[in-house]
């Protein structure tokens, strides 16, 4: 019975070894299998668990003005992240951030909850909530550095400039266009955690030189602000919808100024209103008004059957073209084509548009860039409006000639300015004059580009009298002249179209187009207003917008008035006769 049990016992020991035995064998089968085949997955396994990758942008690159003044930079700023299997009390944790970040704290709560090994709370948290949040010493509360744009000019040249969104994507303007020039590389941060979740300071950051190429604009920051300064003034004044405003340097097409109101300041552009963030000098298209007239008359003396003395009837004040009238703002007879562009007649527009013929017209204003984009190197680029002749009906051909049936933009017709300035040759537009990387390397660059012989020299030349005159006494532009500088331009007033394709009576935009000095053109500048209040006349409203901003052009710019070295000339060949005398 003894030996029995003995026996028993050692079968119930040897199996119990066997199982143990057995059990060995399997774990370190699967030991050997983990180790040897399952190596990298194990690695990776558990890398997952105690790393974090994170991939961030590098600093954007840096916009400046013609002059090397910053317009748009890179700051460093940190984000708030969790981690959320860290975290035990997240409601009270969730109420506490929701309180010194200003978000919800349900929302959040949801997001901690969650089985994610990190989370964000805040991109580009404030210094001051930074703090706030590091004074409570919370468990599975990050801070991850990135890089915030910063517009240190505020509102000036917004529209052109544009703004990015938090990943650092540029979203409008220069910042939109430009993106893939100006953003940085990526950066990948390496964040290690002990068992327990703590970060540890071995994490390594892979700090390579990622920064985006820098830009440098052609627009001048002084003369930006002058000009944003002095339209906000008159749509203020004539109680306007919004304004538009371009100066450009004639003999480079390069954009010096374009200004929209109403203002926005792109540091914090989600509180405006997306109206304001459209640079409309760029994209807005309208009917131009009488300022096209001096473009019908370049057609008219291009064409060889026209000068400046020659003479038209006009009809006293009212003309009829089939079933329409076309009125004048003055009842005139015999008008040259001098007095025509000086008092703006519309139905003397009209007689230069019929002598020339449809055909004639059409390829001047094509000539002269309108209803084709400009190739600017700015997103969203109207075309504007300019049908094919062949589709004119004779109203048609009447109501262009004088500026309405056919719409531009504030920089063609800026362009166009220029080109009559420039003795008729028209010059490409552009608002960067290079790209450069961050040692100052030159990568792009951008020179002024001729696009065509718009006019001849002579004909241009004699447009540029005619458009003197507009600013002397008598003309519709009086109010744009400057003492000691010959101005050159003309005044511009279309009524509005309203939602059912109609021309209203109560709705305009009042436009002043032109150049100075005559003799040596530095600026075009064009004005728009669109709705002013009261008064409506471009003669009355745009034009002394003109004069202002040229004025303090040329005071920046040390341009002296044609007296003033004049006198100078005469008071120093005075000293030396007199010294002769002597």
């Amino acid at each position: 019975m003894q030996k029995k049990e003995e026996k028993g016992i050692s079968f119930r020991i040897s199996l119990i070894a066997v199982f143990f035995a057995f059990c060995f064998l399997l774990i370190a089968a699967k030991l050997i299998w983990l180790q040897v085949y399952r190596s990298p997955w194990l690695s990776e396994k558990a890398a997952n668990q105690y790393e974090k990758n994170l991939t961030v942008q590098g600093k954007r690159g840096i916009i400046y003005d013609r002059n090397r003044r910053e317009m748009a930079v890179s700051i460093d700023v940190v984000s708030a992240a969790a981690y959320p299997p860290r975290i035990k009390d997240t409601a009270s944790v969730s109420e506490t951030l929701g309180t010194v970040l200003g978000l919800d704290p349900r929302a959040l709560r949801l997001r901690l909850i969650s089985r994610r090994s990190f989370i964000w709370i805040k991109r580009q948290v404030t210094p001051d909530e930074e703090k706030a949040v590091r004074n409570l010493k919370l468990d599975g509360i990050d801070f991850i550095p990135e890089h915030s744009r910063f517009y240190p000019n505020r509102f000036i040249a917004a529209q052109v400039l544009g703004f990015t969104g938090l990943d650092g994507h540029g979203l409008e303007g220069i910042e939109f266009y430009y993106d893939s020039y100006l953003k940085g590389g990526e950066v990948r941060y390496t964040v290690r955690k002990d068992a327990l979740g703590k970060k540890l300071d071995a994490g390594q950051e892979k700090h390579a030189e990622n920064s985006g190429n820098d830009i440098i604009l052609t627009i001048d920051r002084n003369i930006q602000y002058i000009t944003e300064k002095v339209l906000k003034e008159t749509v203020d004044e004539f109680s306007a919808k919004s304004g538009m405003a371009l100066v450009m340097e004639p003999s480079s097409g390069a954009v010096l100024a374009m200004a929209n109101v109403p203002l926005f300041n792109p540091n914090s552009f989600s509180r405006f209103n997306k109206f304001s963030w459209r640079n409309r000098c760029i994209t807005d298209p309208f009917e131009p008004g009488s300022t096209m007239k001096i473009f019908s008359a370049a057609a008219a003396i291009e064409s060889g059957g026209c000068t400046s003395n020659t003479i038209f009837y006009c009809e006293n004040g009212k003309y009829r073209i089939g079933k329409d009238d076309v009125h004048d703002t003055h009842a005139y007879g015999w008008l040259t084509l001098e007095k025509i562009i000086k008092y703006s007649s519309n139905i003397g527009a009209i007689k230069m548009g019929e002598m020339i013929g449809p055909e004639m017209l059409y390829r001047v204003l094509k000539n002269f860039g309108f209803g084709d984009k400009s190739g600017i190197d700015c997103p969203g680029e109207t075309a504007g409006l300019l049908t094919p002749y062949e589709r004119w009906t004779k109203i048609d051909a009447g109501t262009i000639a004088y500026g309405h049936g056919i719409s531009v933009s504030v920089l063609q017709l800026a362009a166009a300015v220029s080109a009559i300035a420039n003795k008729g040759l028209l010059m490409k537009p552009y608002i960067v004059s290079a790209i450069c990387e961050r040692n100052g390397e030159k990568i792009r660059e951008f020179a002024p580009a001729a696009i065509r012989q718009a006019v001849s020299p002579q004909t241009a030349e004699t447009v540029s009298k005619m458009m003197a005159g507009v600013t002397e006494e008598g003309g519709t532009g009086v109010r744009a002249a400057l003492e000691g500088y010959t101005v050159c331009g003309k005044t511009g007033t279309s009524v509005k179209v309203d939602k059912k394709g109609e021309y209203t009576r109560d709705a305009y935009v009042a436009s002043f187009a032109g150049f100075a000095p005559r003799e040596n053109p530095r600026v075009t500048v064009v004005v728009v207003l669109d709705e002013p209040r009261g008064q409506h006349y471009g003669g009355l409203v745009a034009a002394p917008a003109f004069q202002k901003i040229v004025r303090e052009i040329f005071n920046y710019l040390n341009i002296p008035p044609k007296s003033k070295s004049e006198g100078l000339t005469a008071a120093g060949e005075k000293q030396r006769v007199v010294a002769q005398i002597r």
